[in-house]
């Protein structure tokens, strides 16, 4: 439940209690969690924020999860009701070593900690934050917020027996039981497609199809006859009538991946099959009934694109009904074995080469690397290993393999051009070295890169690597 410091939410004072009124928000939580009381819940160290000028001074705002958002949009943690702060401003936070930190949401007048420009700080009880004209004090309490975890040490093809994980895995087991609208953030890799999938098998709408949709692998004019259709004739080449995801679902559900990169003329389109459930195919005025359940992801931080002006926010507010953070392997160590082990029973290895990939010696390695392309990185090193029959140590790449690509740059270059050139030698030298690690065999090759087989193909013949 969204509680805001207005009048009507807060706690009426004693006449004995000498404290400002206390607001507490009750918000599903995500990560930045201390030692579980096993199998039920978590725990996080609470805190509170306390308005010392520019707003209404003197009031509190108490914590009851891991991390608060605040901002001028009814749709934050706590809403500031003054013109210089952003819609999303920034986020306040306890991570998964109970270390309080605040974030900058991409705001338009930025982020104050005691007197410095931040994107991303440690706090201290005490810090003082500004946020346009609104001054706030951070609080450590010495209460904590209890957190559910789930019991289990899997969802679906997820695996994991840490902290973070199964308190994704709780809140993904409440997704599954209901039919809201779902948004999984998470960096690249950390499996947010697994996420969706397995919300979907374990969810009631299991019988009925399970559709994906990449916003970021589609051209703008070929995504809106993806998602809606199209009549024939609608536009040159349109020769037959297209069903679109949406319909074709019929009473399944749509996965819309990377829906950061939806263009900006289809968001309002998107936000009317959220809003109303129907669809109008191009070439036609007629709206039809759709019977779908939306899961979204992305890796970007969509509040800073609605403070950008690159996505809308009342589409962010009909997206974001339930919200669930996938985390990173780094906050996850310990359920790096597990995740291995899951890893190379699939790509059926040798036995003895499995039991190789398992020594301890190997796996303590595994989980020391950072792995910034977080499980589909893991995936990819497993595969090199299995391939040389050898335990690679993370981040050297076998004799033999692609050298590491130097652009030069050259400044009299215009930015968006010399920007081209960097990323068509990057894309060139990933697809090449993808190619050779699965053989030639694209279907495997997408599978593994976790892109769009289709996609792959343009890529494949926009680089001329293959007939």
């Amino acid at each position: 439940m969204r509680a805001m410091p207005s009048e009507d939410v807060r706690h009426e004072k004693d006449e004995a209690d000498t404290e400002p009124p206390i607001t507490q928000v009750n918000r599903t939580p995500t990560v930045g969690l201390d030692r579980p009381v096993p199998g039920v819940v978590s725990s996080v160290r609470r805190f509170r924020l306390r308005i010392v000028d520019g707003g209404e001074v003197g009031h509190v705002f108490e914590s009851n999860g891991d991390r608060v958002q605040l901002g001028s949009h009814p749709l934050n943690d706590l809403l500031l009701d003054e013109r210089t702060v952003s819609r999303f401003h920034c986020e306040v936070f306890v991570d998964e070593k109970g270390n309080p930190w605040v974030k900058d949401l991409g705001s338009r007048n930025g982020t104050v900690v005691d007197g410095v420009p931040i994107k991303e700080a440690a706090l201290r009880s005490g810090s003082l934050l500004q946020l346009g004209r609104v001054s706030l004090r951070f609080e450590l309490s010495g209460e904590k917020n209890r957190i559910p975890v789930s019991e289990q040490k899997s969802f679906g093809s997820l695996v994991g027996t840490s902290i973070a994980a199964r308190s994704s895995f709780a809140l993904m087991e409440r997704a599954a039981a209901s039919d809201s609208t779902v948004l999984l953030e998470g960096e690249t890799g950390t499996g947010k497609s697994q996420a969706a999938e397995s919300i979907h098998k374990l969810g009631a709408r299991r019988s009925h199809s399970f559709l994906v949709v990449d916003c970021g692998a589609i051209p703008a004019n070929l995504l809106e006859s993806e998602l809606f259709g199209h009549e024939k004739g609608a536009f040159t080449g349109a020769d037959t009538r297209r069903i679109g995801v949406f319909e074709e679902a019929k009473g399944g559900t749509v996965f819309l991946d990377e829906i950061g990169e939806l263009p900006t003329e289809l968001q309002p389109k998107l936000l009317r099959v959220l809003e109303s459930r129907e669809i109008r195919r191009l070439g036609t005025n007629t709206y039809l009934p759709v019977d779908v359940r939306v899961i979204a992801a992305t890796n970007r931080d969509l509040r800073a694109e609605v403070n950008a002006g690159r996505f809308r926010p009342d589409l962010y507010y009909r997206l974001a009904v339930f919200k669930i953070a996938v985390p990173p392997l780094r906050q996850r160590p310990e359920d790096i074995p597990p995740i291995a082990e899951k890893m190379l029973a699939s790509l059926g290895v040798d036995p003895r080469v499995r039991e190789s990939l398992k020594d301890p010696v190997f796996l303590a390695q595994l989980q020391r690397a950072a792995w910034p392309g977080n499980m589909r990185e893991l995936r990819n090193h497993l595969e090199r290993c299995v391939v040389m029959q050898e335990t690679l140590e993370p981040g050297l790449e076998p004799e033999g393999s692609l050298p590491e690509s130097h652009v030069a740059v050259d400044p009299r270059v215009p930015y968006p051009e010399a920007r081209r050139r960097a990323l068509d030698a990057f894309e060139r030298a990933y697809v090449q070295a993808l190619l050779e690690l699965h053989h030639g065999k694209v279907a495997q090759a997408a599978e593994s890169a976790d892109i769009d087989r289709v996609h792959l193909y343009r890529l494949i013949k926009r680089h001329h690597l293959k007939d």
